[in-house]
């Protein structure tokens, strides 16, 4: 689960997807792809939605995404545009390029949809990525099982 800063929608996707999957089948991490927040907890607001739905993403920590993380993981997954262009760049072939998908792509196919930011944008706006990112998750756990 990849975005910008990793502090607000992807902890809330790989904390989702996470009780979602079998853990000892099912490797689930998430990552930004600036480093300016590496080490950080997530996001109060995203923390709180959390929280809300029975979920602690609160013991998470922030981490750049790194180029052997291609190796590491079957599927990439990214919230945005920008995001997209950013994993362009670090992908060196387009074996590393097939494994990135748009989140959203997962309930929404082929189309691209971002996952808005919600960083510094309130609870209404985290409420909407929470939502967004629950439906998402519970379809890539279903096509994981299948």
């Amino acid at each position: 689960m990849v975005c910008l800063g990793n502090i607000c929608r992807s902890p809330l996707a790989e904390a989702l997807l996470r009780q979602k999957v079998d853990s000892e089948k099912v490797v689930v991490d998430s990552a930004g792809l600036d480093s300016y927040h590496v080490d950080e907890a997530p996001c109060k607001t995203s923390q709180d939605i959390a929280k809300e739905h029975n979920l602690d993403i609160s013991g998470l920590r922030a981490r750049a995404f790194e180029t052997a993380d291609f190796e590491r993981f079957d599927y990439i997954y990214i919230m945005d545009d920008y995001n997209w262009e950013l994993i362009k760049s670090q992908a060196g072939n387009q074996k590393d390029l097939q494994k990135v998908d748009f989140i959203l792509n997962e309930i929404f196919p082929g189309e691209n949809m971002s996952v808005p930011d919600s960083y510094g944008k309130g609870r209404n706006a985290a409420k909407l990525v929470y939502d967004m990112l629950d439906k998402a998750t519970t379809a890539i756990a279903q096509k994981l099982q299948s």
